[in-house]
């Protein structure tokens, strides 16, 4: 996998994953939103620790400086 993601776009990514975190475990978002919330949050996490988004390749994006 190469990179395709730049650090802005992980910091951001990050940033939605906790808060949809916190909006479920605190309750004020529940029910199937609240989980369909959480897993896309475990997904942008999950994406931002390895620098790949899956959904940026086949259209060829990158948010990553070039070198």
């Amino acid at each position: 996998m190469k990179k395709n993601m730049g650090s802005t776009d992980k910091i951001v990514r990050i940033i939605l994953a906790v808060v949809f975190a916190a909006l479920y475990f605190t309750g004020t978002v529940s029910g199937t939103f609240g989980l369909v919330l959480l897993i896309l949050g475990a997904v942008f996490l999950l994406t931002s620790v390895v620098s790949f988004c899956p959904l940026y390749a086949p259209f060829g994006i990158s948010t990553c400086k070039t070198k």
